[in-house]
């Protein structure tokens, strides 16, 4: 039974792990996808740096990534910035990847 409890801990232990690193690479995410539309937006460095973070706080509104999606759309609109919602969210897409592999490689 004590090899059970092991393995039990063990799978939690990963678990909790793999949620922390999904949770950093969430982050990681959005602030590159806030950067990405800063650029394309036409902020500054200093000024792309806290939309980043806006960002990043609007994507922590509710599960998922549909937050983030409306903040970006609503903030390329309003600056007259013409994108597809296919181009918004392939870049959101690898924006992510990019976010796991370096979550994961610990950079």
């Amino acid at each position: 039974m004590s090899q059970f409890n092991d393995r039990e801990r063990a799978e939690e232990k990963k678990f909790q792990l793999d949620q922390e690193l999904e949770f950093k690479a969430q982050a990681r995410r959005a602030k590159l996808v806030g950067l990405w539309a800063a650029g394309l937006i036409g902020l500054s460095e200093g000024a792309a740096e806290d939309y980043a973070k806006s960002v990043v706080m609007a994507d922590l509104e509710e599960a998922g990534s549909e937050d983030l999606f409306r903040k970006i759309r609503a903030d390329l609109d309003l600056h007259a910035v013409q994108l597809s919602d296919h181009q918004i969210r392939a870049k959101m897409d690898e924006a992510l990847a990019e976010a796991r592999a370096a979550v994961k490689a610990g950079t």
